[in-house]
């Protein structure tokens, strides 16, 4: 109903409102896309998938394995490599393979956050360096002049996380648990990575079943030739637009309800802040993206150039907006720009309902926002709409 409000205007130029034309368009949009397979398996199935596999990546697992390569020297009796087998042979268990190099697995204990399985396999560099492109391994240790070298790449926490854990304990005479007597595990509602990747999700979601699925059909459409048939009928363009936008936003309240529902019974996701305020600012961001996907089709006519112009305007958002990671990585500069972009803001305020406790009050201007940019962005693109 909220797309009634965009016809305000154009009502008032008219005698009346032609009811029935713009629901029979609804129906008949509705019947069209639920007789494209492809539709459901996009908008429902596969973001389900992603936040499954995802939600089982980054949750936080009892005992984690990490495999540690070690470079074979000349010198095998070299006193780094003598005093890592050495520990090796006294606290870890040695593991022995028919046609490879035998492996030593370490487990530091710890009972608040869960074990560590360390895999330490011997290796020339070129195998090391195998190993590292695919992911397989993130830490080398290599003799170099009597002490132990820690190869890694800085930027990777993993990595980091490894040598500070491994440089304690190689060497130590001690026993293989680390101390947990100051850690405190914090277990508050919202601050898993899932719970802050799913509010993300439904934002990423609504806009790519809008951006693609109202304005890449409507370009599809006109190539087709299909559009102007409509020219010969007595339907107006924004009835036409409208319906396909009220389609879309029923399909995407739907696509993430059955998202959080799943969500909700596998991963114990909650919403805490006001229901009525995520419907809000969920209209608000349909609004404004099914806005700027009629702009972005109103005279594209090439499906070619339709999907440039659409993955020009759709991957700053993807990669910028904090849909998978925080933004926060990003320069100090660039935050201010990134937060005005509309799916950070989108994702931002869902993300705020869902783990902060939100209310309209808090995401009332980007609700603002979003919905008079959508407005916007409709009525530049009704008027420059073509049929062909």
């Amino acid at each position: 109903m909220i797309f009634l409000l965009i016809l305000q205007a154009d009502t008032l130029m008219n005698k009346s409102f032609k009811t029935e034309q713009l629901f029979a368009l609804i129906i008949s949009h509705a019947k069209e896309l639920m007789r494209e397979p492809s539709v459901l398996f996009w908008g429902i199935v596969f973001p389900i998938l992603m936040a499954l596999g995802l939600g089982i990546a980054f949750t936080q697992k009892a005992e984690m394995t990490e495999r540690i390569g070690i470079i074979e020297t000349k010198n095998d009796l070299s006193d780094s490599v003598y005093s890592i087998e050495a520990f090796l042979d006294k606290h870890a268990e040695k593991i022995h393979h028919a046609n490879s190099p035998d492996e030593y697995k370490l487990i530091v204990k710890n009972k608040k956050l869960g074990n560590t399985v360390y895999i330490f396999q011997k290796m020339n560099w070129k195998e090391a360096t195998i190993l590292l492109k695919k992911g397989e391994i993130n830490l080398v240790l290599e003799d170099k002049n009597g002490e132990i070298e820690y190869n890694f790449d800085p930027a990777g926490p993993d990595a980091q996380l490894n040598y500070l854990k491994l440089s304690k304990i190689l060497g130590s005479s001690k026993p293989v648990i680390e101390n947990s007597e100051n850690i405190e595990p914090l277990t508050l509602k919202g601050t898993r990575y899932i719970d802050f990747f799913i509010p993300g999700l439904m934002a990423l979601g609504i806009l790519m079943s809008s951006i693609w699925g109202l304005g890449y059909t409507l370009i599809e459409k006109r190539s087709k030739k299909l559009l102007r048939r409509m020219i010969a009928t007595p339907m107006k363009k924004s009835y036409f637009l409208i319906s396909f936008m009220s389609v879309r936003t029923v399909m995407n309240f739907f696509e993430s309800l059955l998202l959080f529902v799943f969500s909700n019974l596998v991963f114990g996701i909650t919403i805490q802040g006001s229901i009525v305020a995520l419907l809000l600012i969920f209209i608000a961001g349909n609004v404004n993206f099914a806005g700027l996907a009629t702009l972005i089709s109103a005279r594209t006519a090439n499906p070619e150039v339709g999907n440039g112009i659409i993955s020009a305007v759709t991957t700053p958002m993807f990669v910028l907006s904090g849909i998978f990671f925080s933004y926060q990585h990003f320069p100090d500069w660039a935050i201010p720009i990134i937060k005005i972009i509309p799916l950070t803001m989108l994702a931002d305020s869902v993300r705020s309902i869902f783990i902060e406790g939100a209310g309209f009050s808090e995401i009332v201007l980007p609700f603002f926002i979003l919905f008079a940019m959508g407005i916007l962005f409709f009525s530049i693109g009704l008027k420059m709409f073509k049929w062909y």
